[in-house]
Parts: C-alpha cells; sequence; structure tokens
C-alpha cells in the first residue's frame, strides 16, 4: 500500500520525513476499511507510512515491523520540490527523468539499481521470513514501482511508466517461486 497525501501536498520527497495530511489519513482509512485480511504489517520507518501502519496494527492487533530498506529512493537535489519547481528550473527535466530514470537522475540521486536492490533484498527477505503469509507492505510510490519490476520482472528503465495513486493498494501473490499481479490501484480512494 502506498501511503496517503502528505503535508504539504504533491513533492518529490523522497527521504524527507513528511508526516500524513488529514487528507491523507482518511485516504488511507478509506482504502483500507474495516478489513483487516494480514498477518503481519511491514512499513518503511518514514511517518507517512509508519504512523499509519502503527495505527492500523493496534487497531487489529497484527505485528508490525519497520524496515529501513524501505525508504523511498532517494531523490537528491529534488527532495522536497513540487514538478513545478523542477520543470521552472530545467524545462523538460521531469520528462527525460520518466522517459529514461535509469540514466536522467537528478543531481545526488540514489541510483536507480541501488534502490532496486534494497527493494529486492527486503522483499526476499519477507518472503522467508513470512512464507504463506499474507502481508501488508506500507510504502512509497517508488517502493511499489520496485516490487512490480522485481516480482514481474520488468526493466527498470520502465519502472517509471507504472502509475501509483495515493494511498492505492497492490496485491502480489507468491506461489513456488512465481509472482502474479491480483490487481494494481484502488478506486474507491480519492485521487
Amino acid at each position: 500500500m502506498r501511503h496517503g497525501e502528505p503535508v504539504g501536498g504533491r513533492r518529490y520527497r523522497g527521504q524527507i520525513d513528511d508526516p500524513l495530511s488529514e487528507k491523507g489519513w482518511a485516504q488511507m482509512r478509506a482504502a483500507v476499511g474495516e478489513s483487516a485480511p494480514w498477518t503481519h504489517i511491514v512499513s518503511s520507518p518514514l511517518l507517512r507510512c509508519s504512523a499509519f501502519a502503527e495505527t492500523l496494527a493496534d487497531r487489529h492487533g497484527l505485528p508490525l515491523a519497520l524496515d529501513e530498506r524501505l525508504k523511498e529512493v532517494g531523490f537528491g537535489e529534488w527532495e522536497g520540490k513540487a514538478a513545478a519547481e523542477i520543470e521552472q528550473d530545467a524545462p523538460g527535466t521531469l520528462a527525460r527523468f520518466k522517459a529514461d530514470p535509469v540514466n536522467a537522475r537528478p543531481a545526488g540521486a540514489e541510483p536507480l539499481a541501488d534502490f532496486h536492490a534494497r527493494v529486492a533484498t527486503a522483499l526476499e527477505d519477507l518472503l522467508v521470513q513470512h512464507a504463506g503469509q499474507h502481508v501488508l507492505l506500507v510504502g512509497h510510490a517508488g517502493v511499489m514501482r520496485m516490487a512490480l519490476a522485481w516480482a514481474l520482472h520488468i526493466p527498470l528503465e520502465h519502472a517509471y511508466r507504472i502509475e501509483v495513486a495515493t494511498a492505492s493498494l497492490t496485491r502480489l501473490r507468491f506461489e513456488a517461486g512465481r509472482a502474479s499481479l491480483i490487481f494494481h490501484g484502488n478506486p474507491r480512494v480519492d485521487r
């Protein structure tokens, strides 16, 4: 599950630790409703993920783990900037990034291959630790893209073709060493 809208609205936050806004909390609550089909919750330690994960785990008596490897990608000089600010400084930058996220990284950004490896290692560990269980991962758009790229063998250069809506749910099933995408997105959530 991707986190809801943080305080300050849409920005390239990366690893800036902004909390959820009231709208973000409402989006997250609407996305999960009253259901709690999970056996465990694992979350990014950043507040926009962990605060909701803690609340949900407490509410349903579920074990919760925070995993540093599930933090959002480091966006370097873009951290904290809105798309309009980035485009004003360097027109066409975002289009180049989305077309080639491997090579058109912002200055000081975490390399995409390193981010992918970090998320993949976390997911591989989760599969071993929670084999046969239903785990909710609360994370970021970038983490969801990397999870899908890893599980479905999507080339990293295509990862930013995957739209990940705020407070949306994505479900992967792992059986006999093979991943299947069950669903991606949640139409109940205000986008």
